[in-house]
């Protein structure tokens, strides 16, 4: 009876997760023939069928890229950067497509210890720091073992100083966790989705023009106001613009 209910419940759940993959394989289908808008809504449709994937999001960047749709592209793949944020091809065809843009904007310096860090918390996502951090914790356990109940000096040296190495890789882990966790929940960045665009310097029509974005350029945002959102640029340019003109990842 037992047998017949897993078999009956693996029946079900084959059911229900038959249609993204067939969405899938039509999207790969659609754009190995070259037909790329139409492998997008493929793309799209299997995201909503089956949820956020990093794969799903890159493949559907590489098909608006194909069919020169630069900010969505530019999009969905600063959305599967967020999943993945050590993966190589998708942060390279990022910075391809970044090259179609009008707007060449040049962050502003940043310490080099601080581009270092950074750059090593983007080198794995949130689950690979969060279990490379439980592993380090485990390991600071063997070595606090070790230092306490072992009777050779040398051995206890090991387990003290491997310890001290092991405790800041926990904290370090669980930091850069922290952080890839909350990059993706509080999602303040969005893509420029029109031709061009007005920066305003309050939330108003009537507002001064400060400067002017163009299409798949990206902005973090800090705050709203109704219809409007304030953002800021990566070389420091703060204004308002309407928040139908952008599109958040």
């Amino acid at each position: 009876m037992k047998k017949m209910f897993f078999i009956l419940i693996t029946i079900i759940f084959a059911a229900v997760k038959l249609p993204a993959q067939d969405l899938l394989q039509s999207a790969n289908d659609a754009y190995a023939k070259g037909d790329y808008a139409k492998a997008a809504e493929f793309y799209e449709a299997a995201l909503k069928e089956n949820g956020q994937s990093a794969t799903v999001y890159y493949n559907l960047g590489n098909s608006y890229y194909k069919a020169n749709k630069i900010a969505p592209s530019i999009l969905n793949y600063e959305r599967a950067l967020l999943l993945e944020p050590g993966n190589g091809d998708i942060r390279f065809n990022l910075e391809i497509a970044k090259l179609k843009t009008v707007d060449k904007i040049e962050p502003i310096g940043e310490f080099f210890l601080t581009s270092w860090v950074r750059s090593i918390e983007d080198s794995l996502s949130t689950d690979a720091w969060s279990k490379f951090a439980i592993t380090c914790f485990i390991l600071l356990i063997g070595c606090l073992f070790l230092f306490f109940f072992s009777r050779k000096i040398s051995i206890k040296k090991v387990g003290f100083y491997a310890g001290i190495c092991l405790l800041v890789l926990t904290i370090s882990g669980n930091i850069f966790a922290y952080n890839q966790k909350k990059s993706l929940t509080q999602r303040d960045s969005a893509i420029i989705f029109v031709p061009t665009t007005t920066i305003k310097s309050s939330p108003s029509d009537s507002g001064t023009d400060l400067f002017i974005l163009h299409e798949g350029a990206k902005v973090k945002l800090k705050s709203k106001i109704g219809n409007w959102n304030e953002i800021e640029t990566a070389d420091g340019n703060v204004g308002w613009i309407k928040s139908e003109e952008i599109t958040l990842f």
